[in-house]
């Protein structure tokens, strides 16, 4: 059974991703994404990394497939366009894609297991605590500095997008701060002296 679901989550999570790309329509082709993912976090149960696989669906399908299905649904983008400046650069895209399948072939024509692969496959945690335990344990103890440290760039990384994308519009009142704090309340203000029976 083990071995069936195997192949089935591999078989659906390669035509996924097939199908993302060769996809004539954007809605179609995220749609083929969530399927990838969700066979990619079957594989995770599979391989006993449950936080990995519960992440990926929370984070992936739940967030930035979603968000992107919003996205492409939303936006009326002329696709047939962008395919049309897309072509241009196929010969550059083909070469690169070449490189990288050179590169693949000649890493798993090197490739040789370890003698110790098997036993370590077959306990990646250790036998007193669950393995999403033992990942807090190695992000928090042993990688703790580069775990801040990749956090504070992804930091870094979202203030530089808005401060790129930010825009400052004339014709738009904004609100001081500055100038509200600094203000006089005897200019701010004026009282009036309203007398019974009559209106301002």
């Amino acid at each position: 059974m083990t071995a069936f679901a195997f192949y089935l989550f591999a078989i659906c999570a390669i035509a996924g991703g097939l199908f993302t790309v060769i996809s004539r329509q954007p809605v179609h082709s995220v749609l083929w994404l969530i399927l990838s993912f969700l066979s990619s976090a079957g594989l995770f149960v599979l391989l006993g990394a449950e936080f990995v696989a519960m992440l990926l669906i929370i984070v992936y399908v739940g967030a930035v497939a979603v968000l992107f299905l919003f996205v492409v649904m939303m936006l009326d983008v002329d696709f047939a366009e962008l395919k049309a400046e897309m072509a241009r650069y196929m010969p550059l895209a083909l070469l690169i894609g070449l490189v990288i399948l050179m590169q693949f072939v000649m890493a798993f024509g090197a490739w040789e297991s370890a003698q110790a692969a098997e036993s370590l496959r077959a306990q990646v945690t250790p036998t007193d605590m669950h393995n999403t335990q033992a990942l807090g344990v190695i992000l928090y103890d042993q990688y703790f500095l580069l775990f801040q440290l990749a956090g504070l760039i992804l930091l870094v990384a979202m203030i530089g997008a808005i401060v790129l994308t930010l825009r400052h519009r004339q014709d738009i009142k904004r609100q001081d701060i500055i100038s509200q704090m600094m203000r006089d309340p005897a200019q701010a203000m004026e009282l009036k002296d309203v007398k019974p029976g009559q209106g301002l």
